[in-house]
């Protein structure tokens, strides 16, 4: 049945116009054409359709709403503050895009305030929107029972034509039509133009043919006609097993005279003549800024109002539901809480001595397997390579479109969708998600795992392959750079656990880390799980680095991380041979490191001691700061890897204990005199083994 709307609906929607309009032009900066454009669809989004309550930005049973195309943030901005969030002032809208202020470029995400997710990077929302929309499915599956709908909600967005050109929609999108995630609805803001002119420019696909191959449910609307939109949200809200697109067609910089239409109108602040002749053909009075009537303000105030007595009902709903299902509800209330539940580490795996070794992708796989059961909120998959990554712990349940309780995701060939889907199931509450793919793929999902960080979700990133110990199948597949490009972002945990005990330290860090996302580095090859009877003990990984192996009075510091703390260990017994004093230390974590006090680090690393070497099969970029500048590191540096048996490629690049005992004697100004296991004739033509002449 079609709503009905009055002339207030549509001067809420100009008040939303008018305060984009001062906000953009006071500023002198910001993107007015979205927010003109949607306002109307916005207002009946947000005054007939969406479950919210101001009063209580985290209400669990909301529905999420996302602002995919975040350079029109005053659109979300003017929402909340119209809808009654209280952090949402008017002085916040006059201070837009201030530093400090909550209304930033794009919406940064603060629960409180009531923005859900970051968004800015086109598509990013889109995506993330699809991993809320599985938490909902998820949680829905395991809790609701007949009679208790206890999670109930929908996941809305707004996105644009930038949105769905990034590759990230696409494979989000695919993966949502998989599944079959009938309670996401997104609304599409057709209006025809970019930056740089028309869309004809760039882009001629038949957008609705393309969403329903992907298994949507598709719809096309004028996207200023609000009945139109109610009655599509409508229909949307109908199909139970289909995720939907409502195209809106709109006009860019609607009530502009002079841009409406174009591409000035998109990010341009529009100039003091063209707000005035706006406001005049929108109604408002052209001499007032952030001007809004009141019978608007009590309008809105009043729809956002109506989700306190939406919640009331729900608590007494959920009030029923745990005395009637209390182990459901207890476990709810588990999932809910940002600690892990106690005894959640009982069953840790401990590793026994072996020096034929345990891959730590391998022994990471056992920890996944012990603190299933221990974690309800421990949901998780791989980017096609689940064997590979020893993800899915035996026994447990996939999440399929039939089967949404499941709690592993088969989340195919799409790293940076699947990372995207990460933060927002993150996001979502009541999950602790986790994926895993090879660490050079990083790559493809680096801008997720950006937005993790800056958001501080907590993720974690199962990256295994990570280094030339891979092997045969070359240096595509080999990350050099990859740690350094990972350690180079704020707020993510990178962790590169030497043995199998040290894996277990890390999933420990993983799970305890609330402050951000956790990257989880693991060698595909053997490593020696190390006598901890005679060497430091594993726990010193909580602290980022530790002493694994020290000396009286040392003179040289071997200083490794993941695989190579072995090699550094081996190299100590050369050196030994030859009197030299060698403190080994594993160095598995910089960012933990770092946050520990100096009188620590500078027991780990003594500052006097100055002699230094760094291990580690990868670049040397960031080293610096633990060798000093003159210090020797072994590594790979300035080339990539190559196609052989892993150990024969560690040969060839030096990675051996002879090359890092001798890197350490000419540290010492002594002769590096120790025998190479590098036959000559073997060495590759062109490229210098690490450890050599420049320590490279």
């Amino acid at each position: 049945m079609t709503q009905s709307f009055s002339d207030l609906d549509r001067r809420a929607a100009n008040t939303i116009r008018g305060l984009t309009l001062d906000a953009v032009q006071q500023a002198n900066s910001g993107h007015p054409g979205l927010p003109l454009g949607m306002a109307d669809a916005a207002i009946v989004l947000w005054t007939r359709v969406l479950k919210y309550n101001p009063a209580d930005p985290r209400w669990p049973d909301r529905d999420r709403f996302i602002l995919s195309a975040g350079h029109g943030s005053m659109l979300l901005y003017a929402l909340l503050h119209l809808t009654g969030y209280r952090h949402m002032t008017l002085e916040q809208l006059q201070r837009f895009r201030q530093y400090g202020s909550l209304t930033a470029g794009h919406p940064e995400v603060d629960l409180d305030v009531g923005i859900e997710t970051t968004t800015g990077p086109l598509g990013q929302g889109f995506a993330t929107g699809v991993g809320m929309a599985i938490a909902e499915r998820h949680l829905a599956a395991r809790f609701n029972r007949p009679g208790f709908p206890i999670v109930d909600h929908y996941t809305y967005a707004i996105c644009s034509d930038g949105d769905l050109m990034e590759g990230v929609s696409h494979e989000a999108a695919s993966l949502a039509g998989h599944l079959k995630l009938g309670r996401l609805i997104y609304l599409y803001d057709d209006n025809h133009v970019t930056i740089d002119g028309p869309t004809d420019l760039t882009y001629s696909d038949d957008v609705a043919r393309r969403f329903e191959a992907y298994g949507w449910h598709v719809q096309r609307v004028d996207g200023h006609d609000m009945p139109a939109v109610a009655d599509a949200i409508a229909a949307a809200q109908r199909e139970s097993e289909r995720p939907s697109l409502i195209i809106c067609r709109t006009i860019i910089g609607y009530g502009m005279p002079n841009r409406q239409g174009t591409a000035k109108a998109h990010s341009d602040p529009p100039g003091e003549e063209e707000v005035r002749l706006a406001k005049e053909r929108l109604g408002l009075p052209p001499d007032r800024t952030f001007y809004i009537p009141d019978d608007v303000r009590d309008y809105l105030r009043a729809a956002g109002a109506r989700g306190a007595e939406r919640q009331r009902a729900w608590e007494q709903l959920f009030a029923r539901y745990r005395q009637a299902y209390p182990e459901l509800a207890a476990e709810w209330d588990t999932m809910w809480r940002t600690t892990p539940p106690a005894g959640w580490d009982a069953e840790l795996p401990r590793f026994d001595p072996d020096p034929k070794g345990v891959a730590t992708r391998a022994a990471s796989g056992k920890v996944i397997e012990a603190i299933w059961q221990r974690m309800p909120q421990l949901v998780g998959g791989s980017a096609d390579l689940t064997p590979s990554n020893n993800t899915r712990p035996k026994g447990a349940q996939e999440l399929q479109s039939t089967s949404f309780a499941g709690r592993y995701i088969h989340f195919g060939v799409r790293e940076h969708g699947m990372a995207a889907a990460l933060n927002g199931m993150a996001l979502h509450g009541g999950l602790l998600p986790y994926g895993g793919t090879f660490f050079t793929f990083s790559d493809y999902l680096r801008p997720a795992l950006r937005l993790a960080a800056l958001m501080r979700c907590h993720n974690i990133f199962i990256f295994t392959h990570d280094s030339i110990g891979l092997g045969e199948d070359g240096p595509t597949h080999q990350p050099v750079e990859h740690l350094a490009a990972c350690r180079a972002m704020p707020n993510l945990l990178v962790i590169r656990p030497s043995d199998a005990n040290e894996t277990v330290e890390a999933w420990r860090v993983a799970i305890e880390h609330t402050a951000g996302p956790v990257a989880l580095v693991l060698t595909r090859q053997p490593v020696p799980v190390l006598d901890r009877r005679e060497l430091g003990p594993a726990e010193g990984l909580r602290r980022g680095g530790y002493v694994v192996q020290d000396v009286d009075d040392p003179q040289v510091l071997l200083i490794a991380t993941g695989s190579e703390v072995a090699l550094a260990l081996d190299a100590a017994k050369l050196l030994a041979e030859r009197d030299v004093r060698a403190r080994v230390v594993a160095l598995p974590c910089w960012e933990l490191f770092e946050q520990q006090d100096q009188a620590y680090r500078d027991q780990v690393l003594p500052p006097h001691i100055t002699a230094r070497v760094g291990v580690e099969a990868a670049a040397r970029l960031g080293w610096d700061r633990w060798i000093g500048p003159t210090g020797a590191f072994v590594g790979v540096d300035n080339r990539f890897g190559a196609s052989a048996p892993y150990k024969e490629i560690y040969r060839q690049y030096g990675l051996t204990p002879e090359r890092v005992a001798e890197a350490a004697l000419r540290q010492l100004g002594r002769p590096a005199d120790i025998a190479s296991s590098e036959p000559e004739a073997q060495r590759i033509p062109g490229r210098q083994p690490a450890g050599h002449e420049g320590h490279s």
